[in-house]
């Protein structure tokens, strides 16, 4: 084996033990969340402490795969018609938070000192890959949108849960995925048909496809009333594992020397978008008569995964904030460039 393979071997390894560490302890701990906060707060910790940690080949894909499919089985046919009734509710759920990451980026701009268009695709609330692929094709600095995105991220990740707990408003949820029994011949054919949903949609160059098609696919399946299998708690346990090594793994030691400013201004932002986005939240619940801490994950301005896996956890209204970041997604994708160029426009810029 060559010095780099058995170099870059050792920092997979060594990433997957700070992982496994970290959610043990936030476990031991009784914290919200351990297996997604405990690996992403380890990973910040020793990168940023100047280790070079590297994520497992593939493992965002598999982690987005297997959270795919375990979000999935929770739109039963009841389910999946309720979640249809409240459509109005999650469409204005979606575009208010696609206005508050609108609004953000003219505070990131101005405190952060940056051009327009980095300020827009950092504060845009969208999935990272995404947003820096539309960040470079508008001309924005590329590797401070992928710094942005990951900061929201961790912030999110490791408050939002933490506040829903404080508040009392974990358990409210009476979901079920469906009640069929661990069987893993079903699984691994229901894994082998998400497989394939995620290369197609692969196919069609649509984002996120490891986390989309399994989705889609499965929600398509139960929502008809076909099950196959359960998945274990183990297997969600090692998707949010994945996916929180995936993002530690993008944190830099050089950001604490290079972009000082532009991370505290980042932090800044994100506490203006958290408290417009709970703001929403609860204007949306009193007028909708929608449980607090089901609309507040809705609206939380984190990543389809993340999110839906902390409703899981939680045990808070699964499918609608599911669908709800489901449609967030569509949305952003649909108008986040369209909505610059207007503003780029507006304001004489290139």
């Amino acid at each position: 084996m060559r010095a780099m393979d058995r170099k870059r071997l050792a920092a997979v390894a060594g990433a997957l033990a700070v992982c496994v560490a970290g959610g043990a302890l936030c476990r031991w701990l009784h914290t919200p969340l351990p297996w997604m906060i405990g690996p992403l707060a380890g990973m910040a910790i020793f990168q940023f402490g100047g280790a070079s940690l590297v994520a497992p080949p593939r493992g965002r894909e598999t982690g987005q795969l297997v959270i795919g499919m375990a979000l999935g089985l929770y739109f039963t046919p009841p389910v999946a018609r309720e979640v249809l009734a409240h459509g109005p509710a999650l469409a204005l759920a979606a575009a208010g938070v696609f206005l508050v990451g609108v609004a953000a980026s003219f505070v990131l701009q101005r405190l952060a000192r940056v051009d327009a268009a980095t300020a827009f695709f950092s504060s845009a609330i969208g999935g990272a890959a995404e947003m820096v692929n539309l960040a470079e094709r508008n001309g924005a600095l590329v590797d401070r949108v992928a710094l942005a995105h990951s900061l929201r991220l961790l912030v999110v990740v490791t408050t939002v849960p933490v506040a829903i707990t404080l508040l009392g408003q974990t358990g409210t949820d009476d979901y079920r995925p469906i009640a069929v029994p661990f069987s893993p011949g079903p699984l691994a054919l229901l894994a082998a048909m998400s497989l394939v949903a995620a290369l197609a949609w692969k196919r069609t160059r649509l984002p996120n496809p490891f986390m989309m098609g399994p989705l889609l696919l499965v929600i398509a399946l139960t929502s008809s009333g076909l099950v196959f299998s359960s998945i274990p708690t183990w297997m969600t346990n090692v998707g949010q594992v994945l996916l929180a090594c995936n993002l530690g793994a993008r944190f830099r030691q050089s950001f604490l020397r290079e972009a000082p400013r532009f991370m505290a201004s980042v932090l800044g932002s994100v506490a203006v978008v958290l408290l417009l986005c709970a703001a929403l939240a609860f204007a949306l619940s009193w007028a909708l008569g929608v449980l607090p801490a089901t609309i507040l994950l809705a609206c939380a301005p984190g990543g389809i995964a993340e999110m839906s896996i902390t409703a899981k956890v939680l045990r808070v209204g699964v499918a609608f904030v599911t669908a709800a970041h489901v449609i967030r997604f569509v949305f952003v994708m649909l108008f986040t460039e369209p909505a610059y160029r207007l503003l780029a426009r507006d304001r004489g810029a290139p």
